[in-house]
């Protein structure tokens, strides 16, 4: 009996070892922004955003983790953890009650096609300001 416990408590201080060594390679920072359109005004929509890294992945398994973030009513959003470096940035009208889908040109939520990119060298990049949609 005493042999049993043994061997199981081994295998458990060998399974909690195991657990502890998977750690993020990337170093992460938090940004908080404002986006608006280039006029200064604000959106008529609550805005998603994510942020892909440009920092190129470790190997065939190991990429960096897109940052994302919702805007308040007032545009802005805040703490948002992103891979040090530079970042294309997406965004898309969140759907809801009294929000303009078409609040956003198409472009910008495509992260080929976007035009924003942020770097958290500079914290004042992560204001974003951004065309008014086409009628």
């Amino acid at each position: 009996m005493q042999r049993r416990f043994l061997l199981l408590a081994g295998c458990l201080i060998v399974l909690l070892a195991g657990c502890g060594g998977s750690r993020d390679p990337f170093s992460y920072v938090k940004v908080s922004g404002k986006v608006t359109y280039e006029d200064g005004s604000k959106l008529s929509a609550i805005v998603l955003l994510r942020f892909y890294p440009q920092t190129p992945p470790l190997d065939e398994k190991t990429y960096p983790r897109v940052g994302s973030a919702l805007t308040n009513s007032d545009g802005e959003y805040r703490d948002v953890a992103v891979v040090t470096g530079k970042q294309k940035v997406t965004l898309s009208a969140a759907k809801g009650k009294h929000r303009s889908l078409d609040a956003v040109p198409p472009e910008y939520g495509d992260p080929n096609k976007t035009p924003l990119l942020v770097d958290t060298a500079d914290p004042a990049s992560f204001n974003l300001k951004i065309a008014k949609p086409k009628k």
